[in-house]
């Protein structure tokens, strides 16, 4: 299969159930966190702030963007607490690894994430050295993913040809933007996300369940 990717210069990953098994639900603790965040801003009960965190993200995209836009709170501060969380739960992949380092071209993450954040999680999963740079939520100027904008933002930074690039990514409509600027895009559906019920949207060109095997695939490392 790498002979039909043979174009790709740029491999593009997302990093939260991406890089790492859907399973781990390490979102669901950063969850936790943003709802003890909003309670403590607010002055709210849980069940409060849940309600208004949840009503944030459904309206701007992620509950961070709604704060700022709502609260003008500090976005720093905010991913400092929210990602102040153990993770235990991540393992090395030992396919993954060997994969990515076989990948010919460049290695990036496109995250709505920040960086000290993704640098944790990419030294748990053994990929410290697997990519060459991480474009991150203040690099995107807190405009995230699937907002246009953020991806126009990217490829400007890391400077990424979209026609020459691959995406990977678990939540589909995170791919359409990508699509729209000529990126080969790879749904990872883990079950984090549901890309339509009718099989997976036409923006998305590669469906796959497992990262690991789909690399090794790719790479012609199975076996």
């Amino acid at each position: 299969m790498l002979d039909a990717l043979s174009h790709i210069d740029s491999w593009i990953f997302d990093l939260d159930n991406t890089l790492y098994p859907a399973s781990c639900d390490l979102f669901g603790l950063i969850d936790q966190r943003m709802t003890d965040y909003v309670a403590r801003l607010m002055a709210m009960d849980r069940v409060e702030a849940r309600a208004l965190q949840k009503a944030l993200f459904h309206e701007h995209g992620t509950t961070l963007s709604g704060l700022m836009r709502t609260h003008a709170i500090d976005p720093h501060e905010f991913l400092g607490f929210v990602h102040d969380i153990e993770m235990d739960v991540l393992a090395e992949d030992a396919r993954v690894i060997r994969s990515l380092a076989l990948l010919p071209g460049r290695k990036l993450i496109f995250t709505n994430g920040d960086e000290p954040y993704a640098r944790k999680v990419l030294a748990r999963l053994g990929l410290s050295e697997s990519f060459e740079a991480i474009h991150d939520i203040h690099a995107c100027a807190y405009d995230p993913k699937p907002n246009p904008p953020a991806y126009a933002a990217m490829c400007a930074a890391l400077r990424v040809e979209p026609t020459r690039a691959l995406f990977v990514e678990d939540m589909a409509r995170n791919l359409k933007p990508a699509k729209a600027l000529g990126m080969t895009t790879v749904w990872v559906n883990n079950g984090s996300d549901q890309g339509g019920e009718n099989g997976p949207p036409d923006y998305v060109d590669y469906e796959i369940a497992d990262l690991g095997e789909w690399l090794e695939s790719i790479t012609g490392t199975i076996g």
